[in-house]
């Protein structure tokens, strides 16, 4: 997620600013650290670990590992199937996953450089990209809309384009 961590851990928080602006509550974290000492996600429950090989349910926070190249993929694809929650992922336009869900998203959120939490409670260095809020589903929705009348960042809906 960071510059800083490339190949060092996966493990980094979503800083409580973004969730004050989301203004929601969460069923499921889908993609949690396994350690709780800094996090801010306002869910219900939580899966540590094999996030895709489990049940999801209700409305979803899904702030996946960035590490390996093609690692969000598999993710953002079950996060659009399951079509109720909100996905954070680096907002990396020019890549083919991005290209591929752009256009089955309901709404995103262009934020500026997200300053993540390190597992050890300090906040790492910006990171080399912006970062993107995907919204599934009617209350994901309001959420974004909510965040961006904020000022968190910048709306765009996907169009979906005949064949």
């Amino acid at each position: 997620m960071s510059h800083e961590a490339a190949g060092r851990s996966d493990e980094w928080y979503t800083p409580r600013y973004i969730f004050d602006a989301l203004g929601l509550t969460f069923e499921m974290d889908v993609a949690h650290p396994r350690n709780h000492t800094h996090t801010h996600v306002p869910a219900r429950s939580f899966l540590y670990e094999d996030g895709l090989d489990h049940e999801w349910c209700g409305l979803i926070w899904m702030n996946p590992p960035f590490g390996a190249r093609g690692a969000v993929l598999p993710w953002m694809r079950r996060f659009l199937a399951h079509g109720q929650g909100v996905a954070l992922t680096p907002d990396r336009t020019s890549a083919p996953w991005f290209r591929e869900c752009w256009p089955q998203a309901d709404l995103c959120l262009f934020m500026p450089k997200v300053r993540f939490i390190r597992p050890d409670g300090s906040t790492g260095d910006s990171p080399s990209n912006g970062t993107c809020l995907w919204a599934c589903g009617d209350e994901a929705v309001a959420g974004l809309i909510r965040a961006a009348g904020k000022g968190l960042g910048i709306l765009a809906e996907p169009r979906r384009i005949a064949a």
